[in-house]
């Protein structure tokens, strides 16, 4: 396999995953947390949650799979859109 087959697979597998890793950030991170907790006390868990997901979205310039990650390490979701 050359290094650049071995990149793109390391970031489709990132890229499925990268959801869940920018909530595992925000939820370790003590003045992301506070500020996420304040944004879901005025805005509601589901509206932050989905803004935060576009955000990563265009950030990245990422495009839905058909497919969501239903078990994330992160306990601040439920279930991620994983992308291509």
């Amino acid at each position: 396999m050359l290094p650049k087959e071995i990149a793109q697979l390391a970031v489709q597998k990132l890229n499925k995953k990268l959801s869940n890793e920018i909530f595992l950030i925000i939820q370790n991170d003590r003045e992301l947390m506070q500020a996420y907790l304040k944004a879901v006390e005025a805005n509601g868990v589901e509206s932050v949650n989905k803004q935060i997901g576009k955000e990563i979205k265009a950030a990245y310039q990422l495009v839905n799979i058909n497919q969501r990650e239903d078990d994330p390490s992160c306990t601040l979701i439920k279930s991620h859109q994983m992308f291509e």
